[in-house]
């Protein structure tokens, strides 16, 4: 099975590998996983001021700060896996990487905000969802 993990670094990105970790199913050395983050855009006027090398520099680093400890824990457990990194709006990216890529699961963490929330600030689960056909598993 080929899996996409998308992550952001935050305490669900944890929740999500504990998960993995124990459900053999799904983690499991004969599936191709790609490790996923997206960086939402510097504003225009900010990357015009400061230049393209320096924020070129800023998202590598954030990705990297992001993707090395996810990495590194699943060689540990003998999957090596891809990585990736996007800029751009993170739901739509993400769902985006999701289908262009062919992939047959979408695993993220959820950040479990309740209706209220997600009506007035809209959630980025819900933007991979109507994004993606792939089917998504959200881990709380």
């Amino acid at each position: 099975m080929k899996i996409l993990l998308s992550i952001d670094g935050s305490n669900y990105t944890k929740k999500m590998l504990a998960y993995l970790v124990t459900h053999d199913e799904l983690f499991h050395t004969n599936n191709a996983f790609t490790v996923l983050t997206v960086q939402p855009p510097v504003p225009n006027r900010a990357r015009a001021a400061v230049g393209k090398e320096i924020v070129d520099n800023y998202y590598a680093s954030e990705s990297a700060k992001i993707i090395s400890p996810v990495h590194k824990f699943l060689m540990r457990h003998g999957i090596d896996a891809k990585t990736a990194t996007k800029v751009g709006h993170i739901g739509e990216t993400i769902g985006k990487f999701a289908d262009d890529g062919k992939f047959d699961l979408l695993i993220m963490g959820s950040h479990g905000h309740g209706t209220i929330v997600n009506m007035v600030m809209g959630s980025v689960a819900i933007k991979v969802l109507a994004n993606s056909k792939t089917p998504v598993l959200l881990i709380r």
